[in-house]
């Protein structure tokens, strides 16, 4: 009997999830555990598949196109059905609703490992984080191609068919040939550059393209954070020399695999400045003030859709080569989008490095509820003054911005104090 598949409840925070691509076309069949379609929730992408065989009869939310929690993506059923009364049910009711989610089986409990599958549509389909290929940047293969493997990464897959390219005409520059963001937006620019250069040209041409779920929900969770957040900001330089000693003396004596990053000690110095300051540890809770007793620090990783935050739990209990692998892996499989929910939400304080960017000074914008963010420069050699000698130190900038109803100046700068001397004599983070 043909059913309605509905939009799944795919992370906690979820109430409406945006279409990435359909893996089937309509009028597939599939069998159990296949693939249907990927989904870009909030912070990662995940597939919908298959626990029994079925045709996917009629694609209601095309590549691109955003439904709400219990809302009809698709009609599936068997070939040859008649589904005009579903489709006349669908279009009387602009769509499925919540309610009618809950109460033909939609489980409202988010898989909280990659191995749990939830009930998704009035059917048996399943929700599971995608499954990138053995390479590491989450190639995919296109379906579609005859013969031929084309490689491709998601975004690139998505970006192409939201406006209509064709992956076979383009030459990917990526790995292996693996087409990427930039051959698809090289492929979407070349047409307006065919016009002579003595042509008369009026106002520009422009092209809409849907915003991803996860850009959409940076957009939100700024304007949560600058407009209603009280924030003022704090900035110090560090001498890192000392930092930069203990670095190299570190990397010296281990394996390639176990060498530390100077953001790894920076890391672990924010965590034990955290405990030692409580109230920078904390978040505004309307009627309270909630403390932490724990630091669980977000570093900010810049991946293709924007800027996601994987938080290492309780830096301030680690070791530095042990923050330094959790990092490495949380930052892969960030770019990979293969983080789960509780990875990358429940910071109680975060850093944005841009110093590998050359960026000298930034300020960065609170991740609520937090009190505040680090954001942190390069250390770059620079001409100092030490006891009447003009020498040269390598100096590094970083900026705290601090929510004004948790963090009041003196605490902010007494934080910043205590994190200044412990990078600048790293011994003291040990005691």
């Amino acid at each position: 009997m043909a059913e309605k598949f509905l939009m799944p409840k795919l992370s906690p925070t979820m109430d409406e999830g945006q279409i990435a691509r359909w893996v089937k076309n309509e009028g597939e069949s599939y069998e159990a555990n296949e693939t249907l379609a990927e989904v870009d929730t909030d912070k990662a992408t995940m597939e919908m598949t298959a626990l029994t065989g079925g045709t996917l009869l009629k694609i209601l939310k095309v590549a691109g196109e955003s439904a709400a929690l219990g809302e009809a993506i698709a009609i599936i059923g068997k070939a040859g059905e008649d589904i005009s009364a579903l489709l006349s049910e669908v279009a009387s009711n602009g769509s499925a609703k919540v309610e009618e989610a809950k109460s033909t089986g939609v489980d409202e409990t988010p898989p909280t490992k990659v191995e749990t599958r939830a009930v998704a549509s009035e059917s048996s389909i399943a929700a599971a984080p995608v499954v990138a290929s053995k390479d590491p940047q989450s190639e995919i293969v296109d379906p579609q191609s005859n013969g031929g493997r084309i490689i491709v990464s998601p975004i690139a897959a998505r970006m192409a068919a939201e406006n209509g390219v064709d992956l076979k005409s383009i030459a990917g520059t990526g790995p292996n040939g693996r087409i990427i963001k930039r051959d698809v937006e090289a492929a979407m620019i070349a047409p307006l550059r065919t016009f002579a250069p003595s042509q008369q040209v009026g106002s520009s041409a422009f092209r809409d393209v849907p915003t991803s779920k996860m850009r959409q929900i940076i957009a939100s969770r700024l304007g949560e954070s600058i407009g209603p957040i009280p924030t003022f900001y704090l900035t110090t330089e560090i001498e890192m020399d000392n930092s930069i000693d203990l670095r190299r003396a570190i990397n010296a004596s281990v394996s390639d695999d176990q060498k530390i990053s100077l953001n790894d000690i920076i890391v672990k110095v924010t965590a034990v400045s955290l405990v030692k300051h409580q109230w920078v540890n904390a978040s505004y809770q309307e009627k309270s003030v909630r403390f932490y007793e724990q630091a669980d620090i977000g570093v900010a990783v810049a991946i293709d859709d924007g800027l996601i935050t994987p938080v290492v739990r309780g830096a301030n209990l680690k070791g530095l080569s042990e923050i330094s692998a959790e990092i490495k892996d949380l930052a892969a499989r960030a770019k990979a989008k293969k983080l789960q929910p509780d990875e990358y939400k429940g910071a109680t304080f975060s850093i944005s490095n841009l110093g590998m960017f050359g960026i000298k000074e930034f300020t960065a914008i609170i991740n609520p509820p937090e009190a505040g963010i680090l954001a942190v420069g390069a250390a770059t050699p620079t001409p100092v003054v030490r006891e009447g000698q003009v020498v040269i130190r390598n100096i590094m900038n970083v900026t705290m911005s601090c929510d004004h109803r948790v963090v009041d100046g003196a605490t902010g700068a007494k934080f910043l104090q205590t994190f200044k001397q412990m990078l600048e004599q790293p011994a003291l983070m040990f005691i």
